[in-house]
């Protein structure tokens, strides 16, 4: 039984395991994911947060500690170059691991352990969620202060462009009236006087 052991042996010799581990680190960081067990990948993540959080002091000192943990100079140069820029602000928690399901040969489980910040997916996800979060508290606030106000001017300038609209339209109507039936008599006036001078030759003409 394992009760209150915290080190998972992986069926190795201490030499074996720290070998297996360091090459893992450096896969790892030279490809940003790798493809294991679940529990190497459970045993490596213990094993490399810390080699990240040491690779934040870019001391001499540092290097050479890490060195001894990775024997490996081109792994710790990326990891001291490029890596640990990219989680400076991040407190710790630097990989994630995503389970598999079972490998087809001797039904073990298999993981996916990668670092968080070069997974983009999640990462951009993330940064949206809190924009949209730092925006929706703002947005409430400021339109339930604003729409009643907005309301308050908006309703007595309707009001009245109405009544100015609707005086004059009326006057013009009343007085537009009149002039159009003077003008509709006169119309019919000169038809009707037209109307005997036309007939009166051609009775003549009949008569003769």
């Amino acid at each position: 039984m394992r009760h209150g052991k915290k080190v998972n042996h992986l069926s190795r010799t201490d030499s074996h395991r720290r070998a297996m581990l360091a090459n893992m680190a450096s896969s790892l960081i030279l490809h940003k994911r790798i493809t294991t067990t679940l529990a190497k990948a459970k045993a490596l993540r213990v094993y490399v947060e810390p080699i990240i959080t040491r690779s934040k002091d870019d001391t001499t000192h540092s290097r050479r500690t890490v060195f001894s943990y990775l024997q490996n100079k081109e792994v710790v140069s990326i990891l001291y170059r490029d890596i640990a820029a990219k989680v400076a602000n991040r407190p710790g928690g630097y990989t994630r691991i995503l389970k598999m399901g079972n490998r087809l040969g001797d039904n073990a489980s298999m993981a996916l352990i990668e670092l968080v910040d070069y997974n983009e997916i999640y990462t951009s996800g993330d940064a949206v969620a809190e924009k949209k979060s730092t925006r929706r508290r703002g947005s409430k606030a400021k339109k339930a202060d604003d729409t009643p106000a907005v309301a308050a001017t908006v309703a007595p300038k309707a009001e009245k462009e109405e009544i100015v609209e609707v005086a004059p339209a009326e006057e013009i109507q009343v007085e537009e009236s009149p002039a159009v039936e003077a003008t509709a008599d006169e119309s019919e006036a000169p038809s009707a006087e037209e109307t005997p001078s036309d007939e009166a030759p051609t009775e003549e003409k009949k008569g003769e």
